[in-house]
């Protein structure tokens, strides 16, 4: 099943009467859908065209138009990749040989990947870019497997200088969200996007004019509706089994594009800082014999 797809049928009990009638009939015949006119999918359904629209919009399109073209790559997609040989995420198993397990790891990587890729909205990944190369200030925010994404994500920053911190700490988010404002950048990582540590730091930072940005998985979420720039992950992977693997790669997969989009933005100014920390890490491990 598609993100979008599994988006809609995981979000169905948090939809009005209108928007369930909606959801149904496009998961009954996704295919069909991406070859109707909104008053034509209105009428089936017996609801406005209007509802169509917020329908659409909950799930962070603009519209109908972009949440056809954006189903019909992901089926497209979904069916190259069934043709490929393709498969589904795969939960652990006891007594699995380690051969089967590092190729169900592998497959789970690729499927993250790939179905986060689908997701991407590029009018949204550039104006991240472009927040984060004019931020004066940026703090990162993730809780217990988003902190370790959001590490990863300072430890690049911190490399061609950007005034950045990365808190796991619930207090010492809110504290430094506090003094946070105009210019500044919060980013904020929840896969569920609903971890109240983080959507409090996140909110505290937007009430004192910072730019915030959410990278969570797709679906609506409260974090994702804080944010004036919600990003989103793949949200297929289930089991409780699994310790979000799929998942943080995913995000990952995220921060790897939002690095290499700001590099490149600002080439000139990024890779001298970029090459000389490296250059510098090189000689000061080698004149303490290369201990870390």
């Amino acid at each position: 099943m598609s993100p979008i797809l599994h988006a809609l049928e995981h979000e169905m009990t948090k939809l009005s009467q209108m928007e369930r009638k909606l959801a149904e009939r496009i998961l009954a015949s996704p295919a069909e859908i991406v070859h109707m006119g909104i008053t034509e999918l209105a009428e089936q359904c017996g609801v406005s065209p209007a509802t169509v629209t917020r329908f659409c919009k909950v799930f962070h399109f603009k519209g109908f138009p972009d949440f056809k073209v954006n189903l019909a790559a992901e089926i497209a997609g979904s069916d190259q990749g069934q043709q490929e040989g393709g498969s589904s995420y795969q939960d652990i198993v006891a007594g699995n040989p380690l051969s089967t397990i590092v190729e169900a790891m592998q497959n789970n990587h690729l499927a993250s990947i790939r179905d986060t890729t689908s997701l991407l909205n590029i009018e949204r990944l550039e104006a991240a870019v472009d927040l984060l190369c004019r931020a004066r200030r940026v703090d990162l925010y993730g809780m217990a497997t988003s902190s370790i994404v959001a590490q990863d994500f300072y430890q690049k920053l911190i490399r061609i200088g950007v005034n950045c911190t990365a808190f796991a700490d619930s207090h010492m988010q809110i504290t430094s969200a506090s003094s946070l404002g105009e210019g500044d950048v919060a980013f904020a990582v929840s896969y569920s996007g609903e971890t109240p540590e983080t959507i409090d730091a996140l909110n505290c930072a937007g009430a004192g004019g910072a730019s915030t940005i959410a990278l969570t998985s797709y679906g609506s979420s409260t974090l994702a509706s804080l944010a004036d720039i919600p990003l989103f992950s793949s949200s297929l992977e289930k089991g409780m089994r699994r310790g979000d693997m799929a998942s943080r790669i995913a995000q990952l997969h995220i921060i790897d594009i939002l690095f290499t989009g700001m590099v490149s933005t600002r080439f000139t100014d990024y890779i001298p800082k970029l090459e000389q920390s490296y250059v510098n890490v090189q000689h000061y491990r080698h004149k303490r014999g290369g201990q870390s």
